[in-house]
């Protein structure tokens, strides 16, 4: 879904009986909603309902079955949308392999480094910048320091 998001995908597979629910959820003490994809299972799970960090419960805004909302948004990120079924050798092993959901890119994306970035942007957004007390100039160096 990353790759979805990014707009790198071209075709996207979907199996038609794809059993997963996407929840739109939000914190009602911040306001800030969050997107979760659950299964059946997962679903009986309290602790995907509530703020990691704070304990608060999440309100349900929107729940919708993830094919459901796939069809109606392929076309937002500007790729083609394929069903397969299970009926097929073909169509087990995609399920099996990719859990129902998959895609043709139409260029790579590094994944890790994506995560690496993503974890490091998140860890600057709380930090204030540090030079700002320093006497140094914008640069970096204090005065008579030419960094040589």
């Amino acid at each position: 879904l990353n790759a979805l998001e990014l707009g790198a995908v071209e075709h996207l597979i979907v199996w038609e009986n794809l059993d997963i629910n996407r929840y739109v959820l939000r914190n009602s003490s911040t306001g800030e909603d969050k997107v979760v994809h659950l299964t059946k299972e997962q679903e009986a799970n309290e602790t995907f309902f509530h703020d990691e960090g704070t304990g608060v419960e999440l309100e349900v805004v929107e729940k919708e079955q993830m094919v459901e909302w796939i069809a109606n948004h392929y076309k937002d990120y500007g790729c083609n949308l394929e069903f397969v079924t299970d009926r097929s050798g073909e169509g087990t092993q995609f399920v099996k392999g990719f859990g129902g959901i998959g895609g043709i890119l139409r260029w790579k994306v590094d994944f890790v480094q994506l995560e690496e970035f993503e974890e490091a942007a998140h860890a600057d957004k709380g930090d204030s910048d540090s030079d700002s007390d320093d006497s140094d100039d914008d640069y970096g160096f204090e005065d008579g320091d030419y960094g040589f």
